[in-house]
């Protein structure tokens, strides 16, 4: 039978799946071209099926030879929907009604495939090795030993005590990060440090400054903290815009795709059960968070050193009745910095959480990458590469601001010890003072900088999880190399920005370059490679 020139077999519709669909058509040489004699000219090759799938008009971008080469091969993998409509085309002969026909044929036998998979899968788990509770109950059994048998309503109390209070800090956690609008987190930490800033104007503690003794003028106001200030309103907040964006991706589009669930509600599950797993991690960022960073901080830094009108520490807005009782009264500094702690302690109990299901993502993914062999939809290697793509560009976001995020409290906290009027002459004088060679002038106090452990702490953590991104990609084979050996570049030269602060005259220029480098892998995470990365992929996977 011809059609335009080529040899057509109409679909069989003998119930054959995929594989044994395909290798029938493709040692027939079916949608070949038919020779002299009356013959096709010969079965399809890899390679000419690829080029004849390519020469298609409306297939703008081809197909792969090596998505080609696996559907040739002996395995349990799939085709995708574009896919069968390009081989409906080659097998169809170019007629419409009979394209029609075989793409209804080949999606036919891609859910039978399917099927056939989920069955053999189901008769494995049936034919699977006794657990070794079920080995120690048998033997139970014989030796003539009672054993526990949970009823329903045991089996229930069980998962609800597995489920409880313990894990509703995980699950709330997770909820908030991963709210349905990336606007909702941001918008409240930005009006929670609004608000702090609205109170602190209106106690009169905005802007503030007292003569330290030896007759150094310092502006120690809230409004002039950046640690208070650009920090929640600007850093966390576009961190947490991030996360959120990342993990809808990856629950609503990535994590499907490569997890082989059905639906939604599937994966969700399967999700859930995966962050659960991480309970004891929460409460131990929770604890820390609020109960030292949060509580002992506040006790030790801001009501002790109030009460006593004494302190270790450099002055600052909290503790600034001490100085100035004129200005602000003890009872109302211990109240606001109370307020401003917990807030400030809530806040970062977030970010380590959104670092804790951001490492959870990429373990996900390595999950779902060692599973893709079993994967009968996911035809083409490149379409992981899009998926881990857009992931360690979030990633590689998230690291800058948590370094970002460091800086802001360790320039804080350098400042206060400084001879510096303000932060801003803090540094535009050791700008100019590294840019002419002169020294400055010795900080006269010494004070103890509990804000340089904290902040290393969180550079540390962030810089943690995008280690184990970077291993995973590098040891999985990706395309992007060399952006990934750009992104360490810039991680690395940050987080030295980070070290150097304070450290020597002039650290404020190169602060004020890996602000520059900070900015621009924000607004490019691609490094000048996105658009290449991503183009590149989508030919593979179409």
């Amino acid at each position: 039978m011809f059609q335009n020139g080529k040899f057509f077999l109409p679909p069989p519709d003998d119930g054959s799946e995929w594989k044994e669909l395909f290798k029938k058509l493709v040692a027939s040489g079916a949608g070949r071209p038919v020779g002299e004699d009356g013959f096709p000219v010969g079965p399809w090759t890899p390679e000419l099926l690829a080029d004849a799938i390519s020469q298609i008009d409306s297939n703008h971008v081809g197909v792969d030879l090596r998505t080609v080469q696996l559907w040739f091969q002996d395995n349990d993998r799939g085709i995708s929907a574009s896919n069968i409509r390009w081989l409906a085309r080659v097998f169809g002969c170019d007629n419409p009604a009979a394209t029609a026909a075989w793409q209804v044929e080949l999606s036919s036998a891609k859910r039978r495939l399917a099927a056939k998979r989920k069955e053999a899968r189901k008769a494995e788990a049936l034919t699977a090795p006794a657990t070794f509770e079920e080995l120690r109950n048998s033997q139970k059994d014989r030796v003539g030993e009672p054993h526990f048998e949970p009823t329903a309503q045991t089996d229930a109390s069980s998962k609800r005590h597995s489920k409880g209070w313990y894990r509703g800090l995980v699950r709330h956690s997770e909820a908030i990060l991963s709210s349905q609008s990336p606007l909702n987190l941001p918008t409240s930490v930005f009006a929670g440090a609004s608000a702090l800033g609205f109170v602190s104007y209106i106690l009169g503690i905005h802007s503030a400054t007292y003569v330290r003794a030896d007759n150094v003028t310092k502006e120690v106001g809230f409004l002039w903290a950046p640690n208070w200030t650009f920090l929640f309103m600007v850093l966390l907040p576009v961190f947490f815009a991030v996360v959120t964006e990342m993990l809808a991706f990856w629950k609503g589009e990535g994590r499907i795709r490569l997890s082989g669930h059905s639906g939604r509600a599937q994966s969700d599950d399967a999700w859930r059960r995966i962050v659960e797993a991480s309970s004891s991690s929460y409460w131990a960022v929770f604890i820390v968070c609020v109960l030292f960073a949060g509580v002992f901080q506040w006790i030790g830094v801001c009501l002790v050193p109030l009460l006593e009108h004494n302190s270790d520490y450099a002055t600052s807005w909290g503790t600034l009745a001490i100085i100035e009782p004129d200005v602000v009264s003890v009872p109302v500094s211990a109240a606001f910095t109370a307020l401003a702690y917990l807030y400030m302690c809530l806040c970062f109990y977030l970010f380590f959480a959104g670092l804790i299901l951001l490492y959870t993502t990429i373990h996900d993914l390595r999950r779902a990458d060692a599973g893709l062999k079993d994967m009968p939809d996911l035809d083409n290697p490149g379409e992981l590469d899009i998926i881990r793509f857009r992931l360690i560009r979030g990633i590689f976001r998230c690291t800058i601001l948590g370094i970002l995020v460091a800086l802001c409290m360790k320039a804080q906290s350098a400042y206060l010890s400084s001879n510096a009027e303000n932060i801003l002459s803090w540094l535009t004088d050791d700008m100019d003072s590294g840019l002419i060679g002169r020294d400055i002038v010795g900080n006269a106090f010494h004070y103890r900088m509990p804000t340089h452990y904290s902040s290393l702490l969180v550079t540390v953590s962030t810089i943690t999880v995008f280690l184990y991104a970077l291993v995973y990609l590098r040891r999985a084979g990706t395309r992007f190399h060399f952006l990934l050996a750009k992104m360490t570049a810039v991680i690395a030269f940050l987080f030295a920005t980070y070290m150097v602060i304070g450290e020597f005259v002039g650290f404020s220029i190169v602060l004020m370059v890996g602000a520059l480098v900070a900015l621009y892998g924000l607004v490019d995470p691609g490094l000048g490679h996105g658009r290449s990365y991503e183009l590149g992929n989508a030919e593979s996977v179409s």
